[in-house]
């Protein structure tokens, strides 16, 4: 009797409240293995990459997005060595995906992205962005923060120019990345600190340094 009680009592959270169950299911995504067989030469990319601002409405694949993290902070030797260098492997840099659904924090060492909020927080960043209207146009962006401590706790204050040099690395990684996979993207470093950081509910010591709308050029 106390079983079927139960039963009931979940069959009726479930049809009065679906959206908290799909959401459950959402928390955690692996992503796909990425693709290391591209159709363009570094080189190529590298000539063809251009700052686009005007972007469709067309979405990105989960392919995609995999290739895009993966290239940012993805694992690529032992003992998780990663995509971009870091100064004594201190792995300040933390990745979040924004995109319609929801907002979204990478784990590399799953290769897994993991839901932070759901919803669309596009007109929020738009926001912090200083209205740069391409940030809420683009079907993504892609948020690069960094926990200084992490490297400074070890190189003192140089560790801030390492980890600001690490942004730039994994920057430039996503960038020729979006051109490898024929996607545009472009580089924000105008937004405001403080509405970046409610908006996506950073923790203490973690700053936002980096945002890259990514997309299909208009």
């Amino acid at each position: 009797m106390g079983r079927k009680i139960i039963v009931l009592v979940l069959f009726c959270l479930i049809l009065y409240n679906p959206v908290v169950f799909l959401e459950e299911e959402m928390k955690e995504i692996k992503l796909p293995e990425p693709d290391l067989k591209g159709e363009m030469s570094l080189e190529e990319t590298i000539a063809t990459r251009r700052s686009v601002r005007s972007y469709t409405d067309k979405e990105l694949t989960i392919d995609q997005i995999s290739n895009l993290l993966w290239s940012a902070q993805g694992i690529t030797g032992e003992r998780g060595r990663r995509a971009a260098p870091s100064a004594g492997a201190r792995y300040p840099l933390e990745i979040y995906l924004m995109k319609k659904d929801g907002l979204f924090h990478y784990n590399p060492e799953g290769h897994k992205l993991v839901l932070k909020k759901p919803g669309d927080l596009r007109p929020g960043l738009l926001e912090g962005a200083l209205r740069q209207r391409f940030v809420a146009q683009a079907p993504v962006s892609f948020i690069i923060c960094a926990v200084y401590e992490r490297v400074t706790k070890r190189y003192k204050r140089r560790g801030i120019r390492y980890t600001d040099i690490e942004v730039g690395h994994a920057a430039q990684n996503i960038h020729l990345e979006a051109v490898a996979l024929g996607l545009s993207s472009v580089p924000v470093g105008a937004f405001r600190d403080e509405a970046v950081i409610k908006l996506l509910g950073l923790p203490r010591g973690e700053e936002p340094v980096y945002i890259i709308p990514v997309g299909y050029k208009k």
